[in-house]
């Protein structure tokens, strides 16, 4: 069943805001077209008192429900703790396409850890994928679900890349990427401006919102329990339990997940240097029927360019363009999102500039500064993920997983990433939004260029 057609005379605008103050004052939704049009309304329950639980997990949003929902489905009691409400953040506010592999690509991680790291996440990449496409079927989670993504090459090099990327995945077993010239990209994309590209089989787009809530709902029907609108303000250890404190109450386990990402704020001090908040902005267009849609992007595919500050679009069920693309580093946001997405979106489909936005947001992801997500443990009991870096849909699913092996006692996966060495951002966490802004002029320059 397509979400219903929310209609708005302009576009509304969602400031994205920076940790745990914030999730305080607000934990309404923000008025994105996801929140329009979710199909599941929920009736937030507040901690109150001590609870005890086998697993606290902090953040309701992909990482921590996917954890919780790995680890109920072994028998686990497990209590998930949300300063706002579930998808508040990057879970409910994202563009939607389900895309496989990390920031960092398998050639730069082969460069920078060798043979063995990258022989161990090329195996790896495209199951954080699957664990969404089972859940879907297994849940009957109604988000939109398709198959199919599109990789957009603006330039020659760009299709070199694209070629090299398939070979890369190749070596790995992965066989699902179509290269695509510039006529056969046409019969994907109704624009003219791209040089080729390349098709992800395996992957795909769905509605966020939709599938976060839906997993939420999968967990409770596990017997989990999910307490929203309590903003933790501490996450300690103590007589060999993990304790999750909020205004109004505790949650005492056995074991603790901090997944609080872009919007765990200075909850957790141990984590909050090794990843930026930076936000990205999205909009919707008012519907444009079935058959204008069908013209813009005639097999339904999501689409995202190759860019290093990159555009991405797709259609949702009821036929509107989903349009999204820069950053701004710091997690602030730009003063008008429409004014700043628009040349973009009618530089790819310059027939739309007649159509109206109906919705603009923005949301915040966490950047590592080697573009690979962290995986940890604080002290014995206290397990965390988070750093996406813009691929957060599949990894975090992925990484919620690992982390649920790890603590039902196998920690072959969950110790190779959280080997890995993390890099401090240059500047410190005062001057890294700066030296960051720095680092994407070069590289916007060097798209402009063509280089």
């Amino acid at each position: 069943m397509p979400p219903r057609s929310p209609t708005s005379s302009s576009a509304r605008t969602w400031r994205s805001c920076d940790g745990g103050q914030e999730l305080c004052r607000r934990r309404a939704y923000p008025p994105s077209y996801y929140a329009a049009s979710r199909n599941i309304v929920r009736t937030p329950v507040q901690l109150q008192g001590d609870v005890t639980a086998d697993i606290a997990v902090v953040g309701a949003g992909y990482s921590g429900l996917s954890s919780a929902l790995h680890l109920a489905e072994a028998g686990f009691k497990v209590v998930v703790v949300e300063g706002a409400a579930v998808g508040w953040g990057a879970s409910g506010r994202n563009g939607g396409q389900v895309v496989n592999g990390l920031n960092a690509s398998l050639g730069t991680i082969e460069r920078r850890y060798g043979a063995k790291t990258v022989e161990f996440v090329g195996g790896l990449v495209q199951e954080g994928a699957r664990v969404i496409y089972d859940w879907v079927d297994r849940y009957g989670i109604d988000c939109d679900l398709r198959r199919g993504n599109i990789y957009a090459a603006y330039t020659a090099k760009h299709m070199a890349e694209l070629e090299a990327k398939q070979a890369l995945w190749r070596r790995f077993g992965m066989d699902d990427h179509e290269l695509l010239d510039a006529l056969a990209i046409r019969t994907h994309i109704g624009s003219n401006v791209y040089a080729g590209g390349m098709i992800d089989h395996s992957g795909g787009h769905m509605h966020p919102l939709n599938l976060v809530l839906g997993e939420a709902r999968a967990l409770e029907g596990l017997g989990g329990v999910i307490y929203e609108h309590c903003p933790v303000t501490s996450v300690s250890q103590g007589g060999g339990k993990a304790v999750v404190t909020t205004a109004s109450g505790k949650v005492i386990a056995n074991v603790a997940i901090v997944c609080g990402n872009a919007y765990l704020g200075d909850v957790v001090p141990e984590l909050t240097a090794r990843v930026m908040p930076v936000s990205t902005q999205m909009m919707a267009t008012a519907p444009l029927g079935a058959e204008r849609a069908a013209q813009l992007l005639p097999t339904g595919m999501c689409v995202e360019d190759v860019r290093y500050i990159l555009d991405y679009f797709r259609l949702s069920a009821d036929h509107r363009l989903i349009f999204g693309g820069g950053v701004v580093y710091g997690g602030t946001d730009p003063a008008d999102v429409v004014k700043k997405l628009r040349p973009n979106l009618d530089k790819v489909f310059p027939q739309l500039a007649d159509v109206a936005i109906d919705y603009a947001w923005s949301g915040n992801f966490a950047l590592s500064f080697s573009r690979v997500p962290q995986m940890g443990r604080l002290g014995n009991n206290i397990y965390f993920a988070h750093g996406y870096s813009g691929h957060g849909v599949t990894g975090s699913h992925l990484f919620g997983k690992i982390l649920s092996e790890a603590i039902r006692g196998d920690l072959t996966r969950f110790d190779t990433f959280a080997s890995l060495p993390w890099i401090p951002f240059p500047g410190g966490r005062m001057f890294r939004a700066q030296y960051s802004t720095l680092g994407s002029w070069w590289y916007a320059l060097k798209d402009r260029l063509g280089l």
